[in-house]
């Protein structure tokens, strides 16, 4: 059986706030650690019927982007649960929601210029 590894290597400061974040995979197209500025990770606990979550991002992470990256993780949420499910409306519902949202930022991003 083939096996897969995912690691994250972070490095905090002082205030144990995310300086530089890691990762690699072993399917990772890139060789060796990749860096990036923020990762969300969500775990089902089946023993406890919920969700463990990490949510991570450095000093370096814009707001702007951290709001497309959350926009984009709803968005890849919908796909799952469409294709999980087969739910449809809910994936729909999520995705609407994605396009108010995204039309946010974009008008965010114009009132910054």
């Amino acid at each position: 059986m083939k096996k897969s590894t995912i690691q994250f290597n972070i490095e905090l400061d002082t205030q144990n706030v995310p300086d530089k974040i890691y990762w690699d995979a072993t399917d990772n197209p890139n060789e060796g650690l990749s860096d990036t500025h923020a990762i969300a990770v969500s775990i089902w606990d089946h023993y406890h019927n919920s969700t463990l979550k990490m949510d991570l991002w450095t000093k370096d992470m814009e707001v702007l982007d951290m709001k497309r990256f959350v926009i984009e993780i709803m968005d890849g949420l919908a796909s799952t649960i469409e294709s999980a499910t087969g739910d449809q409306h809910m994936a729909s519902d999520i995705m609407s929601l994605c396009r108010v949202l995204s039309r946010r930022v974009k008008e965010e991003m114009k009132q910054q210029k």
